[in-house]
């Protein structure tokens, strides 16, 4: 009930549109005061059990080091620090119990870090686990990259039908050869009846309800934002880790929700 109670104010804001962008975003961090992340805005996913992944990090908390805004920018960074028992730090921010959306054109703008072993991601899952735990609640990645496949971008979705766990993941990737050097925005646009990838404003993936069952579509509910840096990892890591590229950054612009996606985009 605690969770339900925090997103209904969100989701009264899509039905009726904020103050900006012509009553159609809802919700934004441009990223404008330097030092911590807005508390307001996001939490922190803490930890270094591998994550499901058998990935190297430790994700801390409140560290500037590993999360901070700084000249206008979200800066989420991976170090190789010895004292921890992995070997890395890092840091997954979350909109968690703070915002979540059901519909909605999400926008983020970000330069990737690079290497052999980052496993970068921005990416969603659901507020409460409404059809049971992963994958039966499903996953929206709006974008992944893993650095020894550098320029290749990925969107994808994982539900109980459709994972990579059983090698039926649905999606598609893009080619990117400056995702590391430049910023790029990256989008979904999440309705009732289909969720469209974008890439710079470009459709490159859609993933269509097939009207069947919750385990092929059960993206009917409020999902929140995650943002993360993964070390390693049976993915990011599956060739390897280098040792002599740290710190990699990932640095975001601004993260942008609209109730449905802007003209100017369209």
């Amino acid at each position: 009930m605690k969770n339900i109670t925090k997103t209904i104010p969100l989701l009264l804001l899509l039905a009726c549109g904020g103050n900006d962008q012509g009553q159609n975003l809802v919700w934004s961090d441009e990223f404008e005061t330097d030092g911590l992340p807005d508390p307001g805005k996001w939490s922190y996913d803490v930890g270094d059990h591998g994550w499901g992944n058998n990935e190297l990090q430790y994700y801390t908390e409140e560290t500037l080091a590993n999360a901070r805004v700084e000249n206008g920018n979200l800066i989420i960074e991976a170090h190789q620090d010895s004292t921890f028992s992995k070997g890395y730090t890092s840091a997954r921010l979350v909109t968690k119990g703070n915002a979540a959306w059901q519909y909605g054109y999400i926008e983020i703008k970000a330069k990737l870090p690079s290497g052999l072993g980052t496993w970068p991601a921005i990416w969603m899952l659901p507020e409460e686990n409404k059809y049971g735990g992963w994958p039966k609640s499903g996953e929206i990645d709006i974008m992944e990259h893993v650095g020894y496949d550098q320029g290749t971008v990925h969107g994808t979705v994982h539900t109980e039908a459709f994972n990579h766990t059983i090698g039926t993941q649905m999606g598609a990737t893009k080619s990117v050869p400056t995702c590391s050097e430049e910023f790029h925005t990256y989008a979904i646009d999440w309705q009732e009846k289909k969720i469209d990838f974008y890439i710079d404003g470009e459709l490159y993936h859609t993933f269509v309800n097939t009207g069947k069952n919750t385990a092929e579509w059960p993206f009917d509910m409020p999902f929140h934002l995650i943002m993360n840096i993964a070390v390693g990892g049976n993915w990011g890591g599956s060739k390897g880790v280098a040792a002599d590229i740290w710190p990699q950054r990932m640095e975001v612009d601004y993260v942008r929700v609209y109730k449905e996606k802007p003209e100017e985009v369209k």
